[in-house]
């Protein structure tokens, strides 16, 4: 029987889809980078552009604030609108924004232009995976998330490190600048080519957006971390625990109103029949826990190196490449060959792996102080790193992988909202675990001292929030399942028909790697 696989016209729809995985992967590495690639430039933007501290945390925080607080409602205008269509929005968004980051006449504007950034970022982010999970079949999406998980490595060396020898360069003079022009090119190539090879897709029944739902969420979202970030600053008023505790009850709002939407229209900005499912909310809540360890570790460290140690952007930048490339390496090869194998085990060793990585890190930070060296972070970082690529790739597998098509983009709007919200809370909490311990009036001589003493708390608490990733881990499903077309050839699925394949391929909920 022949394959409709070999047909002509499937096989230059196959290469589309690959060109269109290739663009949307694209816009995710730019998105991470945008995240790392700040992070090491922050002490040139602050002497340059004068920025203040809270300036600083604006610049990052506000990012992720912003686009943690629209991701869910980009996901579901993806679903109504289509995906390809809010994507190539996002994406111009994303551009422009970039462009007024680059130009920005004051540390306020970088600022706004920031959250800018991130709310078009919220359009663009969430339709990768909607796009991936309605244009490939279960049988592939392992492979799939094993590029993304070695694009998420990629993207965390390339961010640094070009940061790092842009800055350094500092082209035309623009000091910290070009980092943020530099997506220009990349936005404008991946804006033409979107067009031309990404197929459109939305949901399959007509939905419509809920505004109210849309209202109480980004209130909700803001309302728990805008007094997270500027609680230090203003030293902790009534008002922000008065927020806070709004925001919660906000949440409680909205899940009331999305149940009762949902009975009376089916179109919920949230689809809570998805939480039921438990590799989503047992996922859900490792991808929350695990966004506030990277939030918490990756401004901490670059302030660590760059002002406590005094280091140089390019060698800060250098110094993480054995941790990126430990990700890269360890993502790969997590899905393809470790979880069909072991299942949740190598889930739960990635987070134990970065826990030991952290332990290391704090051992040599106590032991060798400011006179550190770049090659002896090299052992901790790496075991950070395979930890991290054990975990980043097979998750996203794990919580997607019994959700209907047609909730793909609200699905993939809360994956990352969630990551996004946790970076953000990570960000808010690093005024706590870090800066407060900081004597800002200390001597200068004392800021070495006071830095690595701050680091070493900071690194304390993330290996806290470890241990509870890897608790929280026993929610996911144990084994994986045997893929349609990963099954072992002498097994029963050898020998069956492809109308079978494709009717199981075709049925929902989707297999994954794990369920």
């Amino acid at each position: 029987m022949t394959s409709p696989s070999s047909t002509p016209a499937s096989q230059g729809s196959d290469r589309r889809r690959w060109f269109a995985l290739a663009i949307v992967m694209t816009a995710a590495f730019m998105d991470l980078v945008d995240v790392t690639i700040v992070n090491v430039a922050i002490p040139t933007i602050q002497e340059d552009a004068g920025a203040t501290f809270s300036q600083i945390q604006w610049i990052t925080a506000g990012y992720a604030l912003a686009l943690g607080a629209g991701l869910i409602t980009g996901g579901r205008l993806g679903d109504i609108y289509g995906r390809k269509k809010i994507f190539l929005v996002g994406i111009a968004g994303f551009t422009v924004a970039s462009a007024l980051c680059g130009f920005a006449a004051n540390p306020e504007m970088l600022v706004a232009s920031r959250i800018l950034q991130g709310a078009m970022a919220a359009l663009m982010v969430p339709q990768v995976l909607s796009i991936v999970h309605a244009t490939f079949p279960a049988h592939e999406r392992g492979k799939v998330f094993g590029l993304f998980g070695m694009i998420v490595g990629l993207g965390a060396v390339s961010g640094p490190l070009l940061g790092a020898l842009l800055t350094e360069w500092n082209i035309l003079g623009l000091e910290w600048r070009p980092i943020f022009l530099i997506n220009l090119p990349v936005g404008i190539a991946g804006l033409l080519l979107g067009r031309k090879y990404i197929e459109e897709s939305k949901a399959p029944r007509a939905l419509k957006l809920d505004l109210v739902g849309v209202v109480l969420v980004t209130a909700g979202l803001l309302m728990l971390l805008y007094p997270l970030t500027r609680g230090r600053e203003l030293d902790w008023p009534v008002w922000g625990y008065v927020m806070m505790a709004g925001g919660v009850v906000v949440f409680g709002a909205l899940v009331a109103y999305e149940k009762r939407k949902a009975r009376r229209d089916g179109s919920p900005l949230i689809e809570l029949s998805l939480f039921k499912v438990r590799s989503f909310a047992g996922g859900i809540a490792v991808e929350t826990v695990f966004g506030i360890s990277l939030g918490i570790f990756f401004l901490v460290w670059t302030l660590y190196m760059q002002i406590g140690l005094g280091w140089s952007a390019l060698r800060a930048g250098t110094t993480g490449i054995p941790f990126s490339i430990a990700v890269s390496a360890a993502a790969g090869l997590s899905v393809q060959n470790l979880v069909p194998r072991y299942g949740r085990k190598v889930l739960q060793a990635g987070a134990l792996a970065m826990a030991a990585g952290v332990l290391i890190y704090i051992w040599e930070a106590d032991r060798y102080g400011a006179s550190i060296a770049s090659w002896q972070m090299a052992l901790p970082l790496v075991v950070m790193g395979v930890g991290m690529g054990l975990i980043v790739a097979p998750l996203t597998d794990a919580v997607l992988s019994e959700v209907p098509r047609e909730h793909a983009g609200s699905a993939s709007g809360l994956i990352n909202t969630v990551t996004q919200m946790g970076n953000a809370l990570g960000l808010g909490l690093v005024s706590v675990v870090f800066f407060g311990v900081i004597d800002e009036d200390a001597a200068p001589q004392r800021v070495p001292a006071e830095f690595a003493n701050a680091f070493e708390s900071a690194l304390w608490w993330v290996v806290g929030v470890l241990v509870t990733i890897f608790l929280l881990m026993f929610t996911l499903p144990k084994r994986p399942a045997q893929h349609i077309e990963g099954a072992d050839a002498s097994g029963p699925d050898a020998s069956a028909p492809d109308a079978a394949v494709a009717s199981q391929e075709a049925a929902e909920p989707r297999e994954s790697a794990l369920t």
